[in-house]
């Protein structure tokens, strides 16, 4: 359907509507005007038989009749029993012969309320009437009625002339609209054929179109929109390199090959990862010649898909994924392992040190108590292989016991309770635990507690073990002089540590002791019982608080282990 027709059709049923609506509208409005007007007038009339009534008592029926017959209307009297007394359209026997009236709506309402009026076909005369009545004091009711189709035929005459004057208004509309159809859809179809050429890539064409109003405001917009075609590749373009950004922002990288093994797109990542710096596009050849990479791509290229392959290029481990597109051509993702190859090797070589350190006791208490078993061994030698023996597997048990407390902190089965402690109690405890270790070696040991860094919050069993361990350490690694246990206030909280005039550590060994099973001297370090978990320990739990820990050392004049417990939150 045209434009044209399609106004002309909707200007036929917006007038047909609004027509319709006024019919309706206006037949009620006046039906309801003149019925209220009728009301008011027999309200009038009733009124004033009833002040005749008043009046002349003797004779109703006569009074009925003349009042009837002065205003045009019925008018009937009932007494206050709802018996008929008079009505100007019955003579005395019909009269008589009329039921009663107490129950008649209009009549019920009189005597209650003083007026009553319904509307309703009248039992007598079978005709629709509307009555009005009021109450006549100590006589009765005084009722006029007036028959409603009077009131129907002053409505139907105006309905039939609203009805005339709309359906001239109708075809005078079909007629303007059919004009300003035709004013509208001009325009509208040149508009239309400009946007069918821009949409067809013909960016040279324009609207000619200059009027006002609606229409107008569109050719200007579509003008303008013309304009921005260009600006709009120009931002399509600009999309395409916030894609190119996106990707570059990966850790994983991409590299992406035509149908003419020439590489079309690869991210910084695998730049980084593969040491390519050509600029794109650059043959496939260009790429590091790794027999693992050269497979996967050829693999693409045929249809298949690479998962999880590994190549080492330049010292690093990757893992490549290649799979080949739809059109034609590969894209591979490269996933730098070298950080999860590295921590397997921390596993393995974890593994292979407890395995070491179990190894030695267990092989001594193996050759002792197979030396035992043989029997004829003198009373003291046989009691020397029992310390040995009991030596070894205590220091295995202590082994055993670091290596369970650990595991339970790195796995974070165990989750610290802080709470604000005294240290002075804490520290004095470790000292007194220490003392006999510390006599026997000639070492004096001592407690240095900041006024200012005397409470930590921190969990207690926790603040126990890394003191302890720090102090033992510092007990067995001084071969004279000092060891101190002190604090101090540090501006995210407090720091203990422990302060000895041992050896000393070289600075090439300080970042890793706190690594597991790292020994600065190995020998003599089993020689002395540690186990070479206990500063691994003391990382763990501290960093268990959000704190951190650190050491400094000069050799020749001793080391200090510093350990950082937050001050609490808020």
């Amino acid at each position: 359907m045209r434009l044209t027709q399609r106004l002309l059709l909707g200007a036929l049923l917006i007038v047909g509507f609004l027509a319709a609506m006024i019919i309706v509208v206006v037949d009620r409005q006046i039906g309801a005007r003149l019925t209220d007007d009728a009301r008011t007038f027999l309200s009038r009339e009733a009124r004033l038989v009833g002040d005749l009534w008043v009046r002349e008592p003797a004779d109703p029926d006569a009074l009925a009749d003349r009042t009837g017959e002065a205003l045009d209307r019925r008018v009937t009297l009932v007494a206050t029993d709802g018996t008929v007394v008079g009505d100007s359209e019955f003579d005395d026997d019909s009269l008589r012969a009329l039921q009663n009236h107490r129950e008649r709506p209009e009549i019920a309402a009189a005597i209650s309320g003083g007026t009553g009026m319904s509307r309703r076909p009248s039992p007598s005369t079978g005709e629709e009437e509307l009555y009005v009545a009021v109450a006549v004091p100590s006589l009765g009711v005084a009722r006029v009625s007036l028959p409603t189709r009077s009131i129907d035929a002053v409505v139907s005459s105006a309905r039939s002339r609203i009805l005339t004057a709309s359906l001239l208004a109708l075809g005078g509309a079909l007629i303007i609209a059919f004009f300003f159809s035709r004013s509208v859809s001009r325009p509208i179809e040149e508009l239309r054929d400009v946007a069918q050429a821009l949409a067809d890539g013909n960016l040279a064409r324009r609207p000619t179109l200059a009027a006002p109003g609606e229409v107008g405001e569109l050719a200007v917009a579509l003008r303008r929109l013309a304009e921005q075609l260009s600006a709009r590749l120009r931002a399509l373009e600009a999309d395409e390199t916030l894609l190119l950004q996106l990707s570059e922002s990966l850790n994983e990288g991409v590299i992406a090959v035509d149908t003419r093994q020439q590489v079309v797109r690869i991210n910084e990542t695998a730049r980084r990862l593969l040491g390519v710096r050509a600029p794109l596009p650059f043959p496939v050849d260009i790429l590091p010649r790794d027999v693992v990479l050269r497979d996967a791509m050829l693999a693409a290229f045929a249809g298949e898909t690479t998962d999880d392959a590994e190549l080492v290029i330049a010292g690093r481990t990757l893992n490549v994924t290649a799979r080949p597109l739809d059109e034609g051509g590969a894209v591979l993702a490269l996933f730098d392992l070298t950080r999860v190859r590295r921590l397997e090797a921390v596993r393995r070589d974890f593994v292979a040190n407890v395995s070491h350190e179990l190894r030695t006791p267990l092989t001594i208490v193996g050759g002792f108590a197979e030396t035992l078993s043989e029997g004829d061994v003198p009373a003291d030698v046989m009691q020397q292989f029992a310390g040995r023996i009991l030596g070894n597997t205590r220091r295995m048990q202590r082994i055993v016991d670091d290596l369970l407390d650990l595991s339970r902190i790195e796995s974070g089965g165990w989750v610290p309770n802080p709470a604000d402690l005294e240290l002075r109690g804490i520290a004095a405890e470790v000292i007194s635990a220490a003392r006999d270790a510390a006599t026997a070696k000639g070492l004096t040991l001592s407690l240095a507690l900041a006024p200012d860094a005397s409470l930590v919050y921190a969990d207690a069993t926790a603040v126990r073990q890394v003191l302890g361990n720090l102090v033992d350490n510092a007990v067995r690694h001084t071969a004279s002089g000092e060891v101190t246990l002190f604090s101090r206030s540090h501006p995210r909280g407090v720091e203990v540590g422990v302060r000895d005039t041992g050896v000393g550590i070289a600075p090439e060994h300080l970042p890793r002791i706190f690594e597991r099973f790292y020994r600065v001297d190995p020998g003599r370090s089993r020689e002395q019982g540690g186990t070479g978990l206990g500063l691994s320990i003391v990382k763990h739990l501290v960093e268990a608080h959000g704190g951190r820990v650190r050491a400094e050392s000069v050799v020749g004049e001793g080391s200090t282990i510093f350990a950082l417990f937050p001050a609490r939150a808020g």
